[in-house]
């Protein structure tokens, strides 16, 4: 396979930093198109449709991040082993992760399925209501089809391991694509589709529903969507690793779980399903707080969530390439080179986050509109809701660009736990305990959850800037020799 890695250790460092990034923010692009999508059509339903889809996806999120850090693990080993010319034993790690993620993802879908229901009424979805009806069908689907949404997971993990994130990328927009082009259909039907109207094939639909009458299946429909496009790119995936095809060819016996090597994804792995199974959580945990306000609060928070997810990736971008050039230059001993490039991957997010902020802030009200029925006077508060999060919140996003950044740098350093805990206190110290109490005593409504969030990324990337400028980070080096005694220390960047 040709080298596509990148000098980050000598001359400049901007360009290698958009090198990086590009690809992990296209990537992350396409996955929000998913939400966006689903979103989207979804409020063609009403309001209580798109709260139903923001409690079901707090359940989902939870799911997604444990599985993802597990996945985590082969990227890491897949790549160590690699670097190390030992590509037997990358084959190996590869098989071990497949099995061993697949045996994880049919644990989940059981046990997901049946307490469905139950998990919903967790993060505040009222039993008998249609939110909560609607949610754990969307919720059931998706369990049932989590297994093809996992192998894609371990795919694009192990090819990252490998040196090839374009295979993944593709597969990626390919199933994008597909989602977005058979949402309306499942979730709408063939009657007062817009679809048709845009192209200008009323008649066809006429047709269509004629001879079938289908009127789609709402909101469980994006998720029958969700399983379709996941499964295409999670096999063609498949297909292609055991080809050998790009590189990495795992031998049959390679998926017969070994004890050894189990434990090893373990240690790489955990850690990372832990920090973001405490993330995921706590997503929970903060609907079932917006809960207390009611539905439509759900509904607008759902919205502006996935509106912030879009925002949030060159954030998340250029730290996962913080987290190569830190760790390069740390490894070279050029530590002022190091700080260097977290100082100008946080100006630069900065600087776009100012932008944008600044872009969509006369425009509060009709963005959040885009997602609900148009001229639906039972959705305005819903609106009202979202208008308010982003001219409250908005301007924090600022700082949760520079905190992203400084946890790349941390985590290219090879100071993991550092990252975990900064990670973690924004959520479980800030946002969550003043989100209830603003909303629940001082009786601000979920214009205090909205206050709450700005203040938490404010103080986060203070306590956490503080503690880079200390400048004791850079004492976590790991070499070559640790990283092979030590695994579960190490966190591989893209």
């Amino acid at each position: 396979m040709r080298d596509r890695s990148v000098n980050v250790t000598d001359g400049p460092l901007f360009g290698p930093l958009l090198v990086l990034s590009a690809p992990i923010v296209a990537s992350q692009v396409l996955q929000v198109a998913y939400n966006l999508a689903d979103t989207f059509w979804v409020g063609r339903l009403g309001a209580d449709a798109v709260a139903a889809l923001s409690y079901s996806w707090a359940i989902v999120f939870l799911m997604v991040s444990v599985g993802g850090g597990l996945t985590v693990a082969g990227t890491v080993l897949v790549s160590q082993h690699k670097g190390a010319g030992d590509f037997r034993q990358s084959h190996h790690v590869a098989g071990q992760t497949i099995a061993f993620v697949s045996i994880v993802a049919l644990a989940f879908a059981a046990v997901g399925y049946v307490a469905a229901p139950y998990l919903l009424m967790l993060v505040g979805a009222t039993p008998g209501t249609d939110p909560h009806t609607w949610a754990t069908q969307y919720t059931r689907v998706i369990f049932l089809g989590v297994i093809f949404m996992f192998w894609f997971f371990i795919f694009d993990a192990l090819m990252r391991g490998w040196g090839d994130t374009r295979t993944p990328l593709y597969l990626m927009a390919g199933s994008a694509t597909l989602n977005v082009v058979i949402d309306p259909f499942f979730i709408l039907g063939f009657a007062d589709n817009p679809v048709f109207v845009w192209i200008g094939l009323e008649g066809l639909e006429a047709t269509l529903y004629a001879a079938t009458g289908f009127e789609g299946y709402g909101v469980m429909g994006a998720a029958i969507a969700t399983v379709i496009a996941r499964f295409f790119p999670a096999a063609i995936g498949l297909y292609i690793l055991l080809a050998g095809d790009v590189g990495l060819s795992p031998t049959p016996r390679d998926f017969v779980l070994r004890v050894d090597t189990v434990r090893r994804i373990l240690d790489v792995g955990a850690p990372i399903a832990v920090e973001q199974g405490l993330r995921a959580g706590g997503i929970a945990a903060l609907t079932a707080i917006i809960a207390l306000a009611g539905d439509d609060a759900v509904a607008a928070y759902g919205i502006v969530n996935r509106l912030a997810s879009l925002l949030f990736l060159p954030a998340l971008g250029f730290a996962r390439g913080t987290e190569t050039v830190v760790g390069q230059n740390l490894g070279a001993r050029q530590v002022g080179r190091a700080k260097r490039a977290v100082s100008l991957a946080s100006a630069t997010v900065a600087c776009i986050f100012l932008v944008v902020v600044a872009a969509a802030y006369p425009f509060a009200e009709a963005i959040t509109a885009v997602f609900l029925p148009p001229g639906d006077v039972g959705s305005q508060t819903v609106i009202d809701y979202g208008a308010a999060y982003i001219r409250i919140a908005g301007p924090a996003y600022v700082f949760l660009g520079v905190f992203q950044i400084l946890l790349g740098g941390f985590r290219g350093s090879g100071s993991t736990r550092t990252a975990m805990v900064f990670s973690v206190q924004e959520l479980w110290l800030f946002r969550i305990p003043l989100s209830f109490v603003f909303l629940a005593f001082l009786g601000l409504g979920v214009i205090g959850v909205w206050y709450a969030v700005a203040i938490s990324f404010v103080a986060s990337a203070l306590t956490t800037g503080a503690w880079f400028l200390r400048g004791t980070w850079t004492d976590n080096v790991i070499d070559d020799e640790r990283a092979g005694d030590a695994p579960g220390e190490v966190e591989v960047a893209d």
